[in-house]
């Protein structure tokens, strides 16, 4: 053999590596986008589960958010709370649009959140009022997604 026919050989194999290196690489790329995926959706799993928690375990706060969803009179302390609380939701919303775009959460659970948002603008009167008086905080597409959900002019 000459060192001619060696070194084709050589780069033979040589090419060979970097393509194994190559698929290799590939395949744990996708890895770690299944893995962020899964992780995004559990993180946002917590974040709402936290979000509903607190209201299910403050009876409290569950009877301010009764009465600000339903429009009624609420004091300015009452009133701080749900507004607190409703923009914690609507920055949980936010979050979730955002991932959503970003590819890391799925059509059909994005379709179903979007279902929660409309159904709970439909019936939370004080609620749309705050996402009205404070939308511009919010990313533009947010925003105009969640806009595109109110009905009869809401804000």
């Amino acid at each position: 053999m000459d060192s001619d026919h060696i070194n084709r050989w050589l780069t033979l194999g040589a090419n060979l590596g970097v393509l194994v290196g190559i698929i290799l690489l590939v395949i744990e790329l996708n890895q770690n986008r299944d893995l962020m995926r899964a992780q995004t959706r559990n993180d946002l799993s917590v974040g709402i589960i936290t979000l509903l928690t607190q209201t299910a375990n403050n009876s409290t706060l569950s009877d301010i958010m009764n009465r600000g969803d339903a429009g009624e009179e609420l004091t300015a302390t009452e009133y701080r709370q749900y507004l607190f609380n409703n923009l914690a939701f609507y920055r949980y919303y936010e979050n979730v649009h955002y991932q959503y775009r970003q590819g890391l959460y799925d059509e059909g659970e994005f379709t179903r959140q979007k279902k929660a948002w409309k159904n709970y603008a439909a019936g939370a009167k004080t609620a749309v009022k705050i996402w009205c008086e404070r939308r511009s905080h919010f990313s533009p597409e947010f925003a105009a997604e969640f806009n595109a959900l109110l009905t009869n002019n809401q804000c």
